[in-house]
């Protein structure tokens, strides 16, 4: 599929591994990674970080290389369940984050037109995803503007 703003195609990537259960040497107790998953949650991690440190540190020594197969739900689902899914989606933070940053930086360097074309796409696509949004994981009132997204990120 092509991007949204360039006429390429994405960056090829590596597949994961076409498996139906969880390793033999990764037999962690579903409850433990659970309440792995929640507790990294409760200290601010966001769902892609608290999949690459169960990957990386795992669960009582022992790493998890994919929640979903050894749990048989989503990180993000694990979190639904336990009320300790974060404020915002994470592609949703992403980009805003993006667009203050970039903003900030236009409001040093007003010459900078490269960024301010950077600035423009970013603040489509989180108008896009608003619209996906909206209402489930958004408020229903909520349209982007930098000091809504300064204050959604909690930067003030």
């Amino acid at each position: 599929m092509a991007r949204m703003h360039t006429r390429r195609r994405g960056s090829s990537d590596s597949d994961k591994p076409a498996a139906d259960e969880p390793p033999e040497w990764s037999d962690v107790d579903e409850d433990a990674i659970e309440a792995r998953v929640v507790e990294l949650a409760e200290q601010g991690h966001s769902p892609s970080e608290i999949g690459l440190k169960l990957r990386d540190e795992g669960v009582q020594g022992t790493p998890i290389p994919d929640v979903s197969l050894a749990t048989g739900k989503k990180v993000t689902e694990i979190l639904e369940e336990n009320e300790a899914e974060p404020e915002l989606p994470e592609d949703l933070r992403n980009l805003l984050e993006r667009a203050v940053r970039l903003r900030d930086h236009m409001d040093e360097n007003p010459g900078d037109y490269q960024n301010k074309r950077a600035l423009q796409n970013t603040q489509s696509k989180i108008r896009r995803l608003i619209d996906y949004y909206r209402g489930d994981e958004v408020d229903e009132d909520f349209t982007y503007s930098y000091d809504n997204a300064v204050e959604a990120l909690g930067l003030e």
